[in-house]
């Protein structure tokens, strides 16, 4: 078994727990490496796993009532990527889960989370600050896409994660922001 310092680092930086107990929170986690582009999560099954990326990226997106994806969420190094609301709820997932750079991952099963959770209490307390994080971060994503307009929008995503505009092809970044990829441009050609 191999320490997986990234994923240590982030979990250190998030609960004081001891050596033994992270010694057992990261043999429950697998490497695996995926290509661009690959599913790790269809539409409709049911999200069984954690994902923390080491490298790469992983987009979360939905299909909207007209067919046009959404991206909810990027994760690019030392994040984490799952289907949340399936992951909790054991129920197929509306979102898909997509590899957008050739990555290399750690992940855990949904198992494996909550037996950690029932036997190691930090477990229990870093899963409480990982879902505090993730309904911040999607409430200030909503709020921004009712006050902000898609100029305002894109300043603010390029401030708070330059990462996104630069990695990232322009149809994933207007997904992500809510706007066409004609506004998108415009928007870039006046910067």
């Amino acid at each position: 078994m191999t320490n997986y310092p990234e994923l240590t680092t982030y979990i250190k930086k998030n609960i004081d727990v001891d050596e033994h107990d992270l010694k057992i929170i990261l043999s429950y986690f697998k490497p695996i490496e995926k290509d661009k582009n690959e599913i790790l999560l269809a539409h409709g099954k049911v999200s069984e796993v954690s994902y923390f990326i080491l490298e790469g990226c992983l987009r979360i997106f939905y299909i909207n009532d007209v067919d046009k994806e959404v991206t909810r969420y990027i994760a690019f190094e030392n994040h984490w990527a799952t289907a949340l609301v399936s992951f909790i709820t054991n129920e197929p997932a509306q979102e898909t889960i997509q590899v957008i750079e050739k990555s290399k991952i750690l992940y855990i099963s949904h198992d494996d989370f909550r037996h950690l959770m029932k036997t190691i209490p930090k477990w229990k307390e870093f899963y409480s600050i990982y879902l505090e994080k993730a309904y911040v971060n999607n409430s200030k994503r909503l709020m921004s896409f009712t006050t902000l307009d898609a100029s305002e929008r894109y300043n603010q995503l390029f401030k708070i994660n330059p990462t996104i505009v630069k990695r990232l092809p322009n149809k994933i970044v207007a997904s992500y922001i809510n706007i066409s990829q004609e506004t998108l441009s415009r928007i870039k050609s006046k910067i």
